[in-house]
């Protein structure tokens, strides 16, 4: 995690915007509230960072000192003990599993290895690579016992970054509640909260990130109390004889997936289910995702594909107005 920039949440905007910005979970994170007082301010910002330091250090992959690293060195090997916060977080993943009829599965980083989008990859994993890698997968598998979990191959590994950071905007907001603050905006790598408004309008202005054109905006939401996640591998991918492999694998071929749909944006009430319902639109395609989606309540969703923009008639309703189309 990185130090935060503090300046622009000591000195607000005009609108009395106070903006926090940081490195972590291994994205840019934002964090915006309007608050007059500055005392009450600063808590709030050393109660929101040092929850996610505790977070990352407790359940990032890539720390060989964090619970996940050490379940993961343990597979195959023996159990290790899990306390109260970890028990709920495994239940969490327990019920992305089911939720997602397995799309979302915490034990697929076997496969995130071989496809690492980090690395430059000469060739591509061979088909016995990616068959051994998905023998390793299933979260049906993983051994659980009250107070502690077991790996039971050597070789699987738990990675919660199909949605850490969709429960990490859920918990930041739940403290910016209990700091009584109003309006507020907690955007951890385009995994988006917003409550209230900017200061200019009773919402907040989030912008639609064009799937094809990575940087431009191809439209503006109007948001409040309301959760927006955005899934897409234009900015997670490595190239390989001219064709892009993202980050996003399918659990079912062990390839990165690779349907013509370019990026998914869902609206829902708590970031954590904004964001499945993101992923798994995302690999299922769109009519199969949207149908999914379908089945859920007040689950808006948009998909950018190469056949053009489709989704839910009730996304619209989010859709900012012309003459509304400024601030943030």
């Amino acid at each position: 995690m990185s130090a935060p920039n503090l300046s622009k949440f000591l000195t607000p905007n005009p609108l009395g915007v106070r903006e926090l910005n940081f490195r972590a979970l291994g994205t840019k994170c934002h964090v915006k509230i309007r608050l007059e007082s500055e005392r009450q301010a600063l808590q709030f910002a050393a109660d929101t960072l040092d929850w996610i330091k505790n977070f990352e250090e407790k359940y990032s992959r890539y720390l060989d000192t964090s619970l996940v690293s050490k379940i993961n060195e343990a597979a195959g090997q023996s159990w290790i003990e899990t306390d109260d916060d970890a028990e709920r977080l495994l239940n969490v993943a327990d019920e992305v599993f089911r939720k997602s009829d397995g799309i979302l599965d915490a034990t697929m980083l076997p496969l995130a290895k071989i496809w690492d989008w980090k690395k430059i990859h000469q060739q591509l994993p061979t088909e016995d690579n990616i068959q051994e890698a998905l023998r390793l997968t299933g979260w049906d598998k993983v051994e659980r016992r009250e107070g502690a979990i077991f790996l039971p191959e050597k070789g699987m590994g738990l990675d919660f970054g199909g949605f850490g950071k969709e429960l990490a905007v859920d918990a930041l907001i739940e403290i910016s509640r209990r700091h009584n603050i109003e309006d507020v905006l907690i955007d951890l790598g385009r995994d988006i909260y917003a409550c209230g408004g900017n200061g200019e309008h009773e919402f907040w202005h989030i912008g639609i990130e064009d799937g094809k054109n990575p940087g431009n905006c191809l439209a503006s939401l109007a948001i409040n109390d309301r959760a927006v996640s955005s899934s897409g591998t234009y900015a997670r991918h490595f190239m390989h004889n001219n064709k892009r492999y993202g980050h996003i694998i399918d659990p079912h071929s062990g390839w990165p997936t690779s349907n013509g749909v370019n990026s998914v944006s869902v609206i829902a009430k708590s970031c954590l289910e904004a964001g499945i319902h993101s992923t798994i639109c995302y690999i299922l395609g769109v009519d199969e995702g949207l149908n999914f989606s379908s089945k859920f309540h007040e689950v808006d969703v948009c998909i950018q594909s190469d056949q053009g923009m489709e989704g839910n008639p009730q996304f619209e309703r989010w859709l900012v107005k012309e003459d509304n189309n400024k601030g943030n």
